[in-house]
């Protein structure tokens, strides 16, 4: 490593995107890029149906054609913008957190157009934030052993999501989760899903270069030759492993600029719209922020206070991305975890992003391409990237229950609650009290003091409006 960074940059994208200063080469950037892209590809698929199958005050839909190219035009733009404005290996798109606000919290109140609008509002609430250094000093005022939680937290999140994906892990009859369908593991299509593990977790530690893309790739071609040769498979998730009977679609893009900033405060009520707004804008900034630090640290971009280098401009991108997707109509954009199948790739800089943005705007054109991919091919890549973001957990203080308690509730609860707001703030909540109880009052950041009572109304909304109707 010191031998790289010690070389002279060589070519204008060397010298542009410091990939001699980051340890880095053009072609671990490149499969990083790639192999961030096929891991996220499913958002353009999946954010669609969610926002497809609800329906705004009035009883309008929007269509799927319109709503992908959405998605994947937004995703291109604010994943471009971050690779050649913040330098940094994340690729934003369509958050699965935020899109179910959106169609069944924000919608049935008010129009789509004033759904996006309070979406917009989100993104400028969140760049005034960054750009007054504010989310910054939330991030800074965080104590490392909980940053190092989050990390793992996400880790264990991302795994389960791909495990869930893949149909690995599935809902019991007596129990929340349970090993696939009933107990079982059954079907062609987690026979694709073990190959596509095995192979993937043989080539890495072999030290295949691209043995994530790889693994994806051969499960891919696997899970369509099964489903050519054997008919009646039923495939869990939004993808069939077909080749698509035309490989080029042409993109819809009327639902650009359908914004109305302020109508749901008149059609749903002022109170009801703050509400909508104050849970879109804690998901997007926390969920950022609990991505940005976990991946962040895994791509080598925090320093030994776990602070991310050039969050600044991040941060402002990320809030950036908020507005290009309520003004696309793809709902709002937010940086996703799992670029960290990217940097698991060896991602380290801008350059991965711009080639992640570069295919998802090529998604517009190819969606019925980006639909062959099915989860049990894609979802080895975040079970991997899961196990080696779970090793900064030895960097927590396990044998100190002040820091091992809110480290604890912060990782556990992303996976069991499907939310990283949820567990960042479970666990800011848990050290904030943890330390007054034992009078260490000097070793509480006072925004840690803000951020508590923040989330401890977001987590009693649902009471607080019970009690307000």
């Amino acid at each position: 490593m010191t031998q790289l960074q010690t070389k002279p940059p060589t070519g204008a994208l060397d010298r542009f995107f410091d990939l001699t200063g980051r340890g880095t080469t053009v072609g671990r950037e490149v499969r990083g890029g790639i192999t961030t892209f096929v891991a996220v590809a499913y958002v353009i698929l999946l954010v669609p149906i969610i926002l497809g199958g609800a329906k705004d005050v009035t009883g309008a839909t929007l269509s799927i054609p319109q709503l992908t190219t959405a998605v994947a035009l937004s995703a291109a733009i604010t994943t471009i913008l971050m690779g050649l404005v913040g330098n940094a290996p994340f690729a934003l798109a369509s958050g699965l957190g935020i899109a179910p606000v959106v169609a069944f919290q924000a919608a049935p109140h008010m129009t789509w157009d004033q759904a996006m609008g309070l979406v917009v509002l989100e993104g400028v609430v969140i760049v005034i934030f960054a750009l007054t250094g504010i989310r910054q000093l939330i991030m800074d005022a965080i104590p490392t052993p909980l940053k190092h939680a989050i990390g793992v937290g996400i880790g264990m999140f991302i795994a389960l999501i791909g495990l869930v994906d893949a149909g690995f892990v599935g809902k019991g009859a007596g129990t929340p989760v349970t090993l696939g369908e009933g107990g079982h593991l059954v079907g062609w299509p987690m026979v694709v899903f073990g190959f596509g593990l095995l192979l993937t977790f043989a080539l890495f530690v072999r030290k295949v270069p691209g043995a994530i893309l790889i693994g994806i790739v051969a499960s891919t071609i696997l899970a369509i030759v099964v489903n050519a040769l054997v008919s009646g498979i039923k495939w869990p998730g939004v993808v069939t492993p077909k080749m698509p009977d035309q490989l080029v679609a042409t993109p819809d893009f009327s639902s650009l600029l359908n914004v109305d900033l302020f109508g749901g405060f008149g059609t749903a009520g002022v109170l009801t719209a703050t509400v909508v707004l104050f849970t879109l804008v804690l998901s997007g900034f926390f969920d950022a922020m609990g991505t940005i630090l976990g991946v962040g640290e895994e791509a080598d971009m925090a320093d030994s206070e776990g602070r991310i280098k050039g969050v600044g401009k991040i941060l402002t991108i990320d809030g950036f991305g908020a507005i290009i997707g309520g003004a696309t109509g793809g709902s709002a954009n937010t940086i996703v975890v799992e670029s960290a199948a990217g940097v698991g790739e060896g991602a380290r800089t801008g350059l991965a992003s711009l080639v992640t943005g570069v295919l998802f705007g090529g998604a517009m054109f190819l969606t019925p391409l980006a639909a062959v991919v099915p989860a049990q091919a894609a979802a080895p890549a975040l079970v991997l990237v899961g196990a080696l973001m779970m090793t900064v957990a030895r960097k927590i203080e396990w044998d100190d229950l002040e820091l091992a308690i809110p480290a604890f509730l912060t990782v556990a609860l992303m996976p069991f609650t499907y939310s990283i707001t949820n567990g960042v703030g479970a666990g800011i909540i848990a050290y904030t009290v943890i330390k007054a109880a034992r009078g260490r009052f000097d070793q509480i950041h006072w925004l840690l003091w803000v951020i508590s009572a923040i989330f401890v109304a977001y987590f009693g909304i649902g009471f607080i409006e019970g009690l307000i109707a």
